[in-house]
C-alpha cells in the first residue's frame, strides 16, 4: 500500500512540474514570433485578494490559476514520462 501512495505523490509532482515548466515556456514563447499560440490561455481565480483583519493578525487570501497551451502540453508530457518510468 505504501508504494501506491508514493506513486500518486510522484505523479502529482510530475504533473505540477509539467504545468510550471510549460507555463514558463509559454510565457517565453509569447515574445517569439511564430510561437505566440503557446501562450494563449485563460486565467481564473480571485482577481482581488480577500483580507481578514483580526486586529492581532492580518491575513490575505488570493489564488489565481493561469493556464496556457504550453502548460497543458507540459502536463501531458509529464504524464507520458511518468508512465514510461
Amino acid at each position: 500500500m505504501a508504494t501506491k501512495d508514493k506513486n500518486i505523490w510522484i505523479l502529482l509532482i510530475f504533473i505540477l512540474s509539467g504545468l510550471v515548466i510549460g507555463g514558463l515556456l509559454g510565457e517565453l514563447a509569447n515574445q517569439a514570433g511564430g510561437l505566440w499560440w503557446l501562450s494563449y490561455g485563460q486565467s481564473f481565480g480571485l482577481s482581488t485578494p480577500i483580507q481578514l483583519d483580526l486586529s492581532v493578525i492580518s491575513i490575505t487570501f488570493g489564488l489565481v490559476f493561469k493556464i496556457n497551451i504550453a502548460s497543458i502540453i507540459g502536463m501531458a508530457l509529464a504524464i507520458f514520462i511518468y508512465r514510461k518510468v
